[in-house]
């Protein structure tokens, strides 16, 4: 069952009790390994965040049965962290639209999510208003059994 299928999409409760402790070793491990990464040095940190994020947008992607191409991912990253190129050909709009978008998720995780921040989530995903061959309503929430 998709999230927009659930009958209370899309107001959304959770109890805390049950995602505390899930997040606090979530949040372990994590320490761990920015521990780790501080030791590498920079040029491997960046590195590493940049390898991190690109199989971020290709797993993401693969799970809605979207393949990019991983050096395009790569390509868009760094891109937009500023890192240098040299040698990586430009990315198409859709790769952009999933990079666009997972960094904002990530970087911007202090911000609210709200149905505008989704919204344009979705038009970075979908700039053409269409999945594939098929039509989509971009900037509005899915309703029904298909999603559209």
């Amino acid at each position: 069952m998709y999230i927009y299928q659930q009958p209370t999409w899309p107001n959304f409760t959770w109890q805390h009790e049950n995602l505390e402790p899930l997040l606090g070793a979530v949040r372990h491990q994590q320490g761990r390994v920015l521990g780790r990464m501080e030791a590498l040095g920079f040029s491997l940190q960046v590195e590493a965040l940049l390898q991190t994020l690109t199989l971020e947008a290709l797993k993401s992607s693969e799970i809605e049965g979207e393949m990019l191409p991983s050096e395009q991912v790569r390509s868009s990253l760094a891109r937009r962290l500023g890192i240098p190129v040299a040698g990586l050909g430009p990315a198409e709009r859709r790769v952009d639209g999933v990079v666009e978008m997972l960094l904002d998720a990530t970087q911007g995780f202090a911000h609210l999510v709200t149905a505008e921040r989704l919204c344009n989530w979705q038009a970075a995903l979908f700039p053409t208003g269409r999945n594939g061959l098929q039509r989509i309503q971009v900037g509005a929430w899915r309703m029904g059994a298909k999603g559209t």
